[in-house]
């Protein structure tokens, strides 16, 4: 379905739309974030309906039956068009031109999110919570499935969403959420001996026993949001 100004019915918005990148719009920005631009007659239908605040949308790629949600950032795109962060294109299955159909949804407040970054030199930032309170601030809603982008240093990070709770797509917009993290995608445990060491007996290198602490803080987000970090267990060879 084409963009149609005089398509709209009942007393929701759902409208498809073409999409493309921020770069065609040279909107940098949006690519931190999970932020679309629509065109202005979305913001003349949108005020015209009893909607919930802050506006959340579904965004849905029906030829790949794949689904996101993001919040919207301006109004300002051609008719018939959108502008969307490559990432989320990527996450839809999307190419420019590509259509969308975007519907306003109302999601549940997240109290849970489980993280599982592609690789493991993420946790060697040396405040990994400060960067991804910084990120987190830039998005509106987390989907279960999606990988979001965490840029830092000039370096891009990748980050699955393995599990969102109370639903499969949540609001983290003034809210408390838990936050834990499964192992990197590229994480391997480390060998265990081969041999046991008899009991009350130590070798020559010392006590070997394995150590699963779990790193934990709280931070307070700028928007309100209080993560809870659990990192992934990590086993010590000593």
């Amino acid at each position: 379905m084409f963009f149609d100004p005089y398509g709209y019915h009942g007393t929701s918005f759902e409208q498809t739309y073409r999409c493309y990148p921020a770069s065609f719009i040279e909107k940098p920005q949006i690519e931190s974030g999970d932020k679309i631009i629509m065109p202005p007659s979305a913001l003349d239908r949108l005020a015209s309906l009893h909607i919930d605040y802050p506006m959340l949308f579904e965004l849905r790629n029906d030829a790949t039956e794949r689904d996101s949600h993001c919040g919207v950032l301006e109004f300002i795109a051609e008719e018939g068009m959108i502008y969307m962060p490559y990432w989320m294109m990527e996450n839809l299955l999307l190419q420019e031109g590509d259509m969308v159909r975007v519907k306003n949804v109302t999601l549940p407040k997240g109290k849970y999110v489980k993280l599982q970054p592609h690789t493991k030199d993420f946790l060697d930032i040396s405040n990994p919570k400060a960067i991804l309170e910084t990120t987190l601030r830039n998005y509106s809603c987390l989907t279960t499935g999606d990988s979001i982008m965490v840029a830092y240093n000039n370096k891009k990070y990748y980050i699955d969403i393995v599990e969102t709770k109370p639903s499969n797509a949540v609001s983290i917009i003034e809210t408390d959420c838990e936050v834990d993290f499964a192992p990197p995608l590229d994480y391997k445990e480390p060998e265990k001996p081969l041999v046991p060491i008899p009991s009350g007996k130590t070798s020559s290198h010392g006590a070997c026993f394995s150590l699963l602490p779990f790193f934990g803080q709280i931070f307070l987000l700028h928007l309100g949001c209080i993560i809870y970090l659990n990192f992934f267990p990590l086993s010590i060879i000593w």
